[in-house]
């Protein structure tokens, strides 16, 4: 099984994800290729953390698809010195050819086009702390991101409806997601995303007053956010931030995806 957008999971799979990171961790036994493009604090120190608790060894490979080698030859060269592969990776493509030519597991740990580990992440919370999933409103607020083309892959999968506002230049025809450029409606939470230095931050700061509009819902701010880009004010006086204790919830999540391509390809050898 691979994890490069959250299409490549089913409903169920996701379902077994969650109650997988609810339960205390299991041990594995094996190694970890691990490749890690830039900073990325929060995702590498659960990352490092959930290897940690599964008893998993890692070996650091900087860069391990910058190069002019073929991914083929490269999973072919590694698959068998390694039993999961976990690769932050800018170009999605490359990340999704070596995931298609390699007989492991291959997790995204975030690429161009997607960011499935904190989506997943995110999506738990909300469905584990605040309310079914299936019946909270969700509003993406902003422009589309790496991080909120996952959430629109969780719609797919999940058959949720989110709301998505942002500029009419971003909006798609999909089936579960309603574009929209202003906020219309209630919501229970609402989703917040960096966004590159080309869009104009004065158009698409969220502000309280945004949030009163839909009712004062929750806020998760995907980090690291920006005050006076994204959000037009400090979150920490809001009362419905969601803090920063939720991002502990990437560890159990990460441990419990480690765990679901275990037992799958278990049981695809079996």
């Amino acid at each position: 099984m691979k994890l490069i957008s959250l299409t490549d999971l089913s409903a169920a799979d996701i379902r077994s994800i969650w109650t997988l990171a609810g339960k205390p961790a299991a041990r594995l036994s094996g190694n970890v290729a691990w490749s890690f493009e830039g900073n990325g604090i929060r995702t590498r120190s659960t990352f490092l953390q959930a290897f940690r608790a599964l008893n998993l060894e890692y070996i650091e490979l900087p860069n391990l698809l910058k190069t002019s080698e073929r991914a083929c030859d490269i999973a072919g060269y590694l698959d068998p010195l390694y039993d999961f592969y976990v690769i932050r990776e800018s170009n999605h493509a490359r990340l999704a050819e070596f995931a298609i030519a390699s007989r492991r597991p291959v997790i995204n740990a975030m690429s161009s086009d997607g960011h499935p580990c904190e989506v997943l992440t995110d999506a738990y919370y909300i469905d584990s702390v605040l309310m079914p999933i299936e019946r909270a409103r969700i509003c993406l607020w902003g422009p589309t991101t790496n991080v909120f083309r996952s959430w629109h892959e969780l719609a797919a999968v999940l058959k949720l409806q989110l709301v998505h506002v942002c500029d009419s230049r971003f909006h798609r025809d999909l089936p579960h997601v309603v574009f929209t450029d202003k906020p219309d409606s209630t919501a229970d939470v609402v989703i917040t995303d960096g966004w590159s230095k080309e869009i104009d931050a004065a158009d698409w700061s969220l502000t309280e007053q945004h949030l009163a509009a839909m009712g004062n819902p929750k806020l998760l701010p995907t980090p690291p956010f920006i005050i006076g880009r994204e959000l037009s004010f400090d979150p920490c006086g809001y009362d419905g931030f969601t803090g920063y204790e939720q991002k502990k919830l990437l560890v159990p999540v990460q441990i419990a995806v480690l765990l679901h391509m275990a037992n799958c390809r278990q049981d695809t050898r079996s």
